[in-house]
């Protein structure tokens, strides 16, 4: 039962990520925003985003208040209203920057605290298939993405907000119901949610002193989202130059979003062939020939082709760095370890959307793209030496047993 509640949660989020991420170009461009000042908006949102995630991830693992099903229900709560505002003001770019910025923020910061709930639930005794949940939600997006590109050509980009409100309205019923069972208390103190004896490593210099391959893996991990958010963010641009408009726009996002359930779904399978330090690199080798097949597109054909190298990057890297990261990184520094790599594929969009603007502006889309693929490579270069020439911190074998066979 909570594996379908939680699936269903995945599901409501990504079926947000796609009208508010994905969409993003669609409705700035709409509004009246230059590529250029897209580019810093979706930047600053994802500094903000950046710099929040570890500081929240921080306080949640501490004694407090605030726990993740809490920061999920305010996140919620703040896209929702955020959502409505963006219905009634169509004619104020300033404002426009302001709400969606921050909507755009929160969403991100809250996707480590999805990751981490589902953990946390799992210690508790609950029976939570981890990857069979996250790649429903990679379905949500792509089933979400099939129908919002012709959609939106037909009935405009109001209709972007107007669907996140319904999402974020399904998705507040499902947090509040999201309880653990007896003897489990959801919002109980980290004291009592944990037995781990391990010190929290809250100072960012302590955690990379104690996770070195971990932190080292982080900085790769900016390169092959400077890449991925490069498509992603100015997918429409990319799709209009190579004869698209909106409706290939959905169709690209159902691709590459519904070749991510498979491989999200049997994840546990491919580990006990593969170790998550191996399907790192291969999702990093696969970002780098996704983003390179593009500087050489010059139709649709090859541009779903692309695509379809999300079965190995993206739909890779997200279950096998949370599990990478449940195995090597201690209980009360599990959340900030998530908060960190989400940080990290955050400070990539970051960059990307500050030299990607320009870059489309000034010099156009191909360079664009070579700038991307020669990021990522050096991500590759730089996740092999992570993985394979540094020492990681593990956990006890009991540990990792029980995070395995949680999938």
């Amino acid at each position: 039962m909570k594996t379908v509640q939680y699936a269903l949660l995945n599901i409501a989020y990504f079926a947000a990520f796609c009208t508010v991420h994905a969409c993003a170009a669609v409705y700035l461009l709409a509004h009246g925003f230059s590529n250029t000042e897209i580019g810093i908006l979706l930047a600053i949102a994802n500094v903000i985003s950046a710099v929040a995630q570890p500081v929240i991830a921080g306080i949640i693992d501490k004694p407090g208040p605030l726990t993740n099903r809490r920061f999920i229900m305010i996140s919620v709560l703040v896209i929702l209203i955020g959502s409505v505002i963006l219905m009634f003001v169509q004619n104020s770019k300033l404002i426009i920057f302001v709400v969606y910025a921050i909507i755009y923020m929160i969403q991100f910061a809250y996707q480590p605290v999805m990751t981490a709930l589902c953990f946390e639930y799992q210690k508790a005794g609950c029976n939570i298939f981890y990857g069979l949940a996250r790649g429903l939600g990679s379905a949500g997006f792509a089933v979400t993405s099939a129908f919002i590109g012709g959609a939106v050509e037909k009935h405009g980009v109001m209709l972007l907000p107007a669907v996140t409100i319904v999402v974020m309205a399904v998705s507040l019923v499902l947090i509040i119901t999201f309880i653990k069972p007896e003897g489990a208390t959801a919002d109980a103190p980290v004291e009592e949610r944990t037995s781990d004896k391990h010190t929290a490593h809250n100072n960012p210099l302590e955690f990379a002193r104690m996770y070195p391959a971990y932190t080292m893996f982080m900085v790769a991990t900016v390169c092959f989202f400077f890449a991925h958010n490069m498509i992603n963010d100015f997918m429409i641009q990319i799709i209009r130059s190579l004869g698209g408009a909106e409706t290939e726009l959905g169709y690209a996002n159902f691709l590459q979003a519904i070749l991510e359930l498979p491989v999200m779904a049997l994840i546990g399978i491919v580990l006990k062939k593969i170790s998550d330090q191996k399907l790192l690199i291969i999702s990093g080798i696969a970002f780098f020939i996704k983003i390179l097949i593009l500087v050489f597109a010059h139709g649709m054909p090859m541009f779903y082709l692309s695509q379809c190298f999300q079965l190995f990057a993206y739909a890779v890297f997200i279950p096998a760095g949370a599990y990478y990261m449940s195995r090597t990184i201690d209980e009360l520094d599990q959340v900030k370890g998530q908060a960190f790599i989400t940080s990290a594929i955050t400070m990539g969009g970051v960059f990307s959307n500050l030299v990607s603007g320009v870059i489309l502006d000034h010099l156009g889309i191909v360079v664009m793209l070579i700038t991307g693929s020669v990021v990522c490579f050096v991500g590759v270069v730089i996740g092999y030496i992570a993985m394979n020439r540094m020492p990681h911190r593990t956990q006890a074998a009991s540990t990792q047993s029980e995070h395995y066979t949680g999938e």
